[in-house]
């Protein structure tokens, strides 16, 4: 890192912790206690505090990760200012626990645009801070900086893992990817993710010799089209079931594997992944969820993924491919019609912006969801179109850990939807300048809005005293 750049990514964390700390002094001023699952996260990290460690709320879902790291802590902290009573793993002091955490992900996320974009030289440090302080900001997950939830730890154990992969340090990946998993369950999936990414690698650099013996270059220029996905698929699976090579993939992804298979141990032992309430959160095959987070991703890209040129490219693909796309089409349309699964928490609970989704969108006619089919081809393709520059198997590996992250669950939850969009953000080619500063004012409107309907917009539910608050 140059000087200058250091200089400026360092005024940009500042910046943006200065502002966080003001936001999260207004948020605890207008909501001192628990609000919504911290009225569950809270009195369960207090009883770590008190050192009842066996105490367990059978509401909670989520393994003890961020109770532990929090009294790890905060019980040092406290012996080192002498805080005593009340203000010892009080909701504000555990609050602030993930106000460190996105200060550690503001540097992991910039750490990951160095490393995944160093051999793109026209790239300035500018546009490194920019990009990450456009990141740091995003709205779903930027929210919950401020309240008691599992999900800055788990971005930053994550990310953090998905960073030391990329340098290769496999087995430190793997040990953070277990912190992960003990905030979030469901981010075993970024671990195999992790592999994967070793694997794909492996699978490229075995493609191109198989091209260049064959001296057949027109495939490798022609990626994306039919024929040439079929070739690749069977080059997959006649790499994947060699002896050789998968004592070699082994040899390279053997921490991982370790870490899965911890996992599976852990699912046959308490009969499922979550623990605690279990009848809230059933796992089912919700293929939809895919268009959801196809179209949350449109949403929160639009100044990359919606654009004139891409329209008219998504268009040209369409005269060009109509027996696909209608293919596609028909395959939607049933996965829509005998997949389409609605919680009851989506039904019910006003005060997440998905019930007003929900309730605006799709319930204003039994037809609505199969008239987004258009739409949703049209994110995928432009998803898609975004990640040409990743090499096929990577997409590939991309493409089954996204399903698996988000097909099995039945709740429409944005907060399910920050990793993966993440992982695709900071993976996709930059964007010009006035797109990234476009990006930004936008994720800084939205923040603006959320947070101030948040403080300010608050309301009651019959036969109730408690203040409720809209929220993600």
């Amino acid at each position: 890192m140059e000087r200058s750049e250091a200089r400026g990514f360092s005024a940009a964390m500042s910046g943006a912790f200065l502002l966080s700390c003001l936001l999260f002094a207004a948020i605890n001023r207008h909501q001192r206690g628990p609000y919504m699952d911290e009225a569950f996260h809270v009195p369960q990290a207090q009883a770590y505090c008190h050192g009842r460690f066996l105490q367990w709320d059978p509401m909670i879902t989520t393994l003890p990760g961020l109770y532990l790291v929090s009294v790890g802590a905060v019980k040092p902290a406290a012996w080192l200012f002498g805080w005593t009573g009340s203000v010892v793993c009080s909701a504000g002091m555990l609050r602030f626990i993930n106000l460190l955490f996105s200060a550690g992900n503001f540097y992991l996320l910039y750490l990951l645009l160095f490393k995944i974009h160093q051999k793109n030289k026209a790239v300035s440090g500018f546009q490194r801070i920019l990009s990450t302080l456009t990141l740091a900001m995003f709205p779903t997950l930027y929210f919950f900086t401020f309240l008691y939830y599992t999900d800055p730890g788990s971005v930053f154990f994550t990310l953090f893992a998905y960073l030391m992969c990329l340098y290769g340090n496999h087995k430190t990946s793997a040990l953070l990817g277990f912190c992960g998993f003990m905030f979030r369950q469901t981010n075993i999936v970024w671990t195999v993710f992790c592999a994967g990414n070793v694997v794909a690698e492996k699978l490229n650099e075995a493609w191109k010799t198989e091209l260049q013996k064959k001296k057949d270059e027109k495939i490798s220029s022609r990626k994306g089209s039919f024929s040439d996905l079929i070739r690749i698929l069977q080059f997959l699976t006649e790499y994947l079931i060699t002896p050789k090579n998968l004592v070699i993939l082994t040899a390279l992804t053997w921490p991982y594997i370790i870490l899965v298979t911890v996992f599976f141990v852990f699912v046959f032992i308490n009969g499922g992944i979550v623990v605690g309430d279990r009848s809230s959160h059933e796992a089912c095959l919700h293929f939809p969820q895919l268009f959801y987070f196809l179209s949350f991703t449109v949403f929160f890209s639009f100044p990359h993924l919606l654009t004139p040129t891409k329209i008219r490219k998504f268009l040209l693909s369409l005269r060009k491919h109509p027996v696909q796309y209608s293919l596609i089409a028909v395959i939607s349309l049933f996965l829509i019609w005998k997949f389409t699964y609605v919680h009851k928490y989506l039904l019910a609970d006003n005060r997440h912006y998905t019930f007003y989704v929900w309730r605006k969108v799709f319930q204003r006619h039994d037809l609505v969801k199969y008239v987004l089919v258009p739409v949703y081809i049209f994110a995928g393709w432009s998803f898609a179109d975004t990640l040409k520059s990743k090499s096929i198997f990577w997409i590939l590996m991309y493409f089954v850990c996204l399903l698996a992250v988000t097909v099995p669950q039945k709740l429409l939850e944005f907060r399910y939807f920050i990793l993966p969009f993440l992982i695709y953000r900071l993976n996709i080619p930059f964007p010009s300048l006035y797109r990234q500063l476009l990006e930004l004012a936008f994720y800084i409107v939205v923040n603006a809005v959320t947070f101030y309907l948040f403080l300010n917009r608050t309301f009651q539910w019959p036969n109730s005293d408690e203040i409720q608050r809209f929220m993600w």
